[in-house]
């Protein structure tokens, strides 16, 4: 009985081409794994983050006094820098004299809208390419795939007898590279799926947040009141 050939052998007697699209697809799946675990810890802070901040925010604290604490700290991101853009934009425009309620608040709608956006690229970071890793992947592999097969029935035009042991060895070769392809699709798709569904629900707390601060900033504006909690 012949001996099996090992994946590696599989590999190694591939063709050049098919050893590239092997190669291609070994690094987009480290990369992708990477990627997976650098959004996984980043958005499951980002959601301790916003658990923090609206405890801290709902416990009664002067707003004032609150936003004069977190405009001192640096790199201010996710729900904090929220908050801190729409009661800065609010703070500047109530200095100024002659400004209306509703001057103020569009002003402020549209520093929050800003800071929304922001924090929504951010926590898409990388998302667009585990999306292209997992749809791209399968295809790719399948590249190697059918360019692996044509060699081998190739090779059946130099033999006399063509056998399935002259040609098993080279469609084993190529199907490798369609099971790298899915390899590296599947992790990458059901990342992508996760962590689109978290950055759903963390962008609908920001956006209710923001519903809710404009509401309080509102009330403010219109009593001109110096406390807005």
């Amino acid at each position: 009985m012949a001996e099996q050939l090992s994946i590696y052998e599989l590999i190694a007697n591939a063709s050049l081409l098919v050893q590239l699209v092997m190669a291609l697809l070994v690094l987009a799946s480290v990369v992708s794994w990477v990627m997976i675990f650098q959004r996984w810890f980043f958005l499951r802070r980002a959601l301790a983050e916003v658990e923090t901040f609206e405890d801290h925010f709902w416990s009664g604290i002067d707003l004032r006094k609150f936003y004069a604490e977190l405009e001192q700290e640096a790199g201010l991101n996710g729900i904090e820098n929220i908050f801190v853009a729409g009661f800065r934009e609010y703070t500047r425009l109530s200095e100024q004299s002659g400004a209306d309620a509703e001057a103020i608040m569009q002003g402020v709608q549209r520093a929050m809208r800003v800071a929304l956006n922001r924090e929504e690229g951010r926590l898409e970071t990388h998302l667009p390419f585990l999306a292209t890793v997992g749809s791209t992947s399968p295809y790719i592999g399948l590249f190697g795939t059918v360019w692996g097969i044509m060699n081998s029935f190739r090779s059946l035009a130099n033999m006399s007898q063509a056998t399935l042991a002259s040609v098993a060895p080279g469609i084993s070769e190529a199907l490798v590279a369609t099971a790298m392809g899915l390899f590296a699709a599947i992790p990458a798709v059901i990342g992508y799926n996760r962590f689109s569904a978290r950055v759903e629900g963390l962008m609908k707390r920001y956006e209710a947040f923001s519903d809710e601060l404009t509401t309080i900033l509102h009330r403010a504006a219109h009593s001109r009141a110096p406390e807005t909690s």
